[in-house]
């Protein structure tokens, strides 16, 4: 860490510093391989699956648009984050100008939110299909999906673009290495020289509002499903029905399971390294990005058959 004077925290500070795992430097070196390769494997898997659906018309559904836009979303939130954090382990490229701090601060809190947002509209395209399928077209159509885009997009953009807002108005005053590989909310403003009790006040009700409202509506979502499901009459049909919002529900506890261990160990920093929370941070940008195209991939059988009509298809035109 580097050292300051007294004069230094009169000054004005022009840019910050991305200092990772400050009491194990060790980790950089065996997560960045790691790290890389879950990287790649997310923008390939996703970008494959956006190809897929695009070309595939059997794939031009809701179910599949909102499939889309989550993986628009992982995209996005792994290229804000992961190409910096590799340049910090591999170059010690620390240094961020204020504007990309606060503006990967804002990427992060909208596109995070806009996720947990779209798993939950995933949780009720899922609900309809299971509980109401009779009426699963006249409910999820093209126009549903529109809708749930303008809100998925309006609501987490106006709620959040205050958090970096709070954060730019501050006064940086000398004090400029963030304890973090990427610009978190509180780790930026809390180096800043004045009261920080809004930024802490509004992240705490922006996690409760969004997040926790978004996973409370989505777990009531699959007890329905789970319900609907056991009054089933056959054990074909419950597998079936099972299997196609198995993904989802899937999918959904890894993200939702990530999220709340590092609030937790956020919370009881006193009993858990610094770092754990940095660590839980920085994977919570990749896995899931990672783990959504594939186990979607693996489960849905249209998408596989899409995929390989693709395969067939680029391999006919080549002979």
């Amino acid at each position: 860490m580097l050292p300051y004077s007294n004069s230094s925290l009169s000054t004005e500070a022009s840019e910050f510093l991305l200092n990772c795992f400050v009491r194990s430097p060790s980790w950089q070196h065996w997560l960045s391989l790691p790290l890389s390769l879950l990287f790649l494997l997310a923008m390939g898997a996703n970008t494959t699956l956006l190809i897929t659906i695009q070309l595939e018309a059997s794939l031009h559904e809701p179910m599949y648009y909102l499939l889309s836009l989550l993986s628009l979303l992982d995209m996005v939130l792994c290229l804000t984050v992961i190409p910096k954090v590799l340049a910090i382990f591999w170059f010690d490229l620390r240094t961020i100008s204020f504007s990309a701090c606060f503006l990967q601060m804002f990427i992060m809190n909208n596109f995070l939110s806009m996720e947990s947002c779209t798993f939950l509209v995933m949780a009720y395209d899922r609900y309809v299909a299971i509980c109401k399928p009779l009426h699963y077209p006249s409910i999820i159509t093209n126009q549903f999906v529109s809708r749930a885009l303008v809100f998925i997009l309006a609501r987490n953009t106006f709620l959040t673009a205050p958090i970096p807002i709070l954060s730019a108005r501050l006064h940086y005053c000398g004090r400029n290495i963030i304890e973090n590989c990427i610009c978190a909310n509180l780790s930026v403003s809390k180096l800043s020289c004045g009261n920080i009790t809004l930024n802490k006040i509004y992240q705490l009700f922006l996690a409760w509002t969004l997040l926790g409202s978004d996973l409370i509506l989505i777990f009531l979502s699959y007890i329905f499903i789970l319900r609907a499901v056991l009054r089933l009459n056959t054990r074909q049909t419950a597998a079936k029905a099972l299997s196609t919002c198995g993904s989802h529900f899937i999918l959904i506890l890894f993200f939702s399971t990530i999220l709340l261990v590092f609030v937790f160990t956020h919370l009881a920093k006193k009993k858990f390294s610094p770092d754990i929370p940095v660590l839980l941070n920085v994977l919570h940008h990749v896995i899931p990005a990672a783990l959504n195209p594939i186990v979607y991939g693996v489960r849905t059988q249209e998408i596989k058959q899409g995929i390989w009509k693709l395969l067939r298809k680029g391999s006919d035109s080549r002979k």
